[in-house]
């Protein structure tokens, strides 16, 4: 057996099902998850209807590359969002089967295994890029949320001796689970940092539709191009449907950026079969070529947003978010109780599930900077996340 698979620590939400397996939730409440971001709006009806037209493409392979179509539309939605002048779909552009699989197999293809390489992830994280790095034979160095800095990573903290072994680094903007948005100024010193040590930036970006101020977050290509980096040299952004258009099971996502690192990521792809279907293509043309729905759905998560926040904020240390849809809330002022305990007393008492932000931390520089806090997903309906919250303000009137 690969011996990096027991690196590997089990995931958050197999944690939180061990943590609650001797619970019985109370009764006399309805079960209600903030526990898993999984989308629950429903899928807009012309997207299942572009996947129902095409069936036909069933019955024919797929090519690891994708149809020309396709990529040329995700080049012209990158334009359009990012205000980018030109982007090559032939050669800066790759469609992928959801962003998660793509963050993993990105690290398999810039990692020299032989190497003693550092692969740089934020605290806390999608335990995803940590167990990439693993299975890569790289080692991860995590950079811990900063509160001060609206809980975005302090990459000045970081050692020379760090950079110096450092091959890529992992970053999500807007984060997961804190929320915060890359600025200008972040995207200038990381790009300095790549170009002096020669790293790779990989800039997940799943949850950018989903924000709350009228400017849309800044995006690691739009960055590149203020700054003068119309090649994306040595960055590759991640996106997907799945947040956008309320898709997750369709998994249909893409990776876009430096070519030169593109055409070696499909090649690898090409051995581990990495290819999408026919049918996801054509539905997935139809979703990236409509903005309307995803203006509603961001009307959608503001709607609760602005409404669940204020009841929450009277009994957790919690903001708006810049973007996203967490909320990611401090616990501390209710001293004795862990976020785990919180967590486990919430589920029993009033049938809430959220997920202790221990679980999406790791110990790191004296600290685990999840600790004490909880990660809400408002992915529900407005009703339920009101009654979710209802039950929180509730629960906490308890400690």
């Amino acid at each position: 057996m690969n011996p990096h698979l027991n690196q590997l620590q089990p995931y958050p939400f197999e944690k939180l099902r061990q943590l609650f397996a001797d619970v019985t939730p109370n009764p006399a409440f309805a079960p209600i998850s903030l526990g898993i971001g999984e989308p629950k709006h429903p899928t807009p009806a012309f997207i299942k209807q572009a996947m129902a037209e095409h069936l036909g493409g069933l019955a024919s392979y797929p090519s690891t590359a994708g149809s020309d179509a396709l990529r040329g539309t995700i080049a012209a939605w990158l334009a359009r969002r990012y205000t980018l002048p030109k982007i090559d779909p032939a050669t800066q552009v790759l469609p992928v089967n959801g962003s998660r699989e793509a963050l993993f197999a990105l690290a398999q293809t810039v990692i020299d295994p032989a190497s003693d390489a550092l692969v740089l992830c934020p605290n806390p994280f999608y335990q995803i890029y940590e167990g990439a790095t693993y299975l890569a034979g790289a080692t991860p160095y995590f950079v811990n949320a900063d509160p001060a800095r609206n809980f975005a990573p302090d990459y000045a903290t970081v050692p020379v001796e760090v950079w110096q072994r450092v091959r890529l680094l992992y970053l999500c903007t807007p984060g997961n689970p804190t929320g915060s948005v890359m600025t200008l100024e972040d995207w200038k010193l990381l790009f300095d940092l790549s170009d002096k040590y020669g790293f790779v930036i990989a800039a997940d970006e799943c949850y950018s539709e989903i924000y709350f101020k009228p400017e849309a977050p800044l995006g690691s290509l739009q960055a590149a191009n203020l700054l003068g980096r119309a090649d994306f040299h040595n960055l590759i952004a991640f996106s997907s449907l799945s947040k956008r258009s309320n898709v997750p099971g369709m998994r249909s996502g893409f990776v876009a950026g430096d070519a030169a690192i593109l055409k070696k990521f499909l090649l690898y792809r090409t051995y581990q079969g990495g290819a999408m279907s026919p049918t996801v293509q054509a539905a997935s043309i139809a979703a990236w070529n409509d903005e309307q729905h995803v203006i509603d759905n961001r009307a959608k998560y503001l709607d609760k947003f602005s409404r669940v926040t204020p009841m929450l904020q009277e009994v957790l240390d919690v903001a708006l978010p810049d973007a996203g849809f967490y909320l990611w809330a401090g616990v501390d002022r209710y001293p004795g109780i862990s976020d785990i305990e919180f967590a486990r007393r919430l589920y029993a008492e009033y049938n809430v599930t959220v997920l202790p932000g221990s679980y999406l931390g790791r110990e790191a520089h004296g600290s685990n900077p999840g600790r004490n806090r909880i990660r809400m997903a408002l992915v529900a309906e407005a009703d339920e996340c009101l009654e979710a919250a209802a039950r929180l303000v509730a629960f906490t009137r308890t400690l």
